[in-house]
């Protein structure tokens, strides 16, 4: 019995000292796509779009401004607009890969005038898509125009939805494009849904090219 006693004493003395290993497992750093910018990526689609455009599976979050971003347009909703009302662009999500400070990403809301949005001088160099009122993208930045009627006395606006990604992308990258319209299109519907909007026209998943698109 004493025998017996003494190796399970020497046992756990090992085991405490570390001789499996040492250190209990460390928790990965950062948020998930499910949890960062208050989960607006947490589709499959947009998941897929967002550790795809950053290049890693956890995001640090510092610069995101949800709720002053959706008081701004319901502000502007609000507003009597003249020719001299310009609203400003607020940040809604501020992100960058956990481990790589260098891979960002920022996504701009604000409300905007009647269009069209695209010029002709842009047309040949972005990649066009069907969601929303407008909707286009080269490998580093994203707009989607779409359309929110709110409850009176709130007027109808334009909500512009803008995604900047890394620099340094290959402006041929056709699927470059499509993930930046896509994380641009997932933050729009998270945008109406939180407004209320109505007749956004968003489409779910990944907005498909537009006829004639480059």
């Amino acid at each position: 019995m004493t025998m017996a006693a003494t190796a399970l004493a020497v046992a756990a003395v090992l085991t405490g000292c570390g001789g499996g290993g040492g250190e209990a497992t460390k928790e990965p750093e950062g948020l998930t796509a499910a949890e960062a910018c208050g989960g607006f990526a947490k589709d499959p689609a947009a998941t897929a779009a967002l550790k795809a455009v950053l290049g890693g599976e956890r995001f640090e979050d510092d610069l995101s401004k949800p709720e002053k971003a959706l008081d701004r347009l319901r502000e502007d909703a609000a507003a009597q607009w003249a020719d001299s009302y310009r609203p400003q662009p607020v940040t809604y999500c501020g992100l960058q890969a956990a481990d790589e400070a260098s891979k960002n990403l920022r996504i701009e809301v604000n409300a905007v005038g009647k269009g069209p949005y695209l010029g002709p001088e842009l047309a040949e160099s972005v990649t066009s898509y069907a969601t929303g009122v407008e909707a286009f993208s080269s490998s580093t930045l994203g707009k989607l125009f779409f359309s929110c009627r709110l409850k009176a006395p709130a007027h109808p606006i334009v909500v512009e939805t803008a995604v900047q990604g890394p620099a340094g992308v290959e402006e041929t990258d056709g699927e470059q494009r499509t993930r930046l319209i896509t994380l641009a299109n997932a933050a729009a519907r998270d945008v109406s849904a939180k407004l209320g909007c109505e007749g956004d026209g968003l489409v779910t998943g990944v907005p498909t090219r537009a006829a004639k698109s480059s």
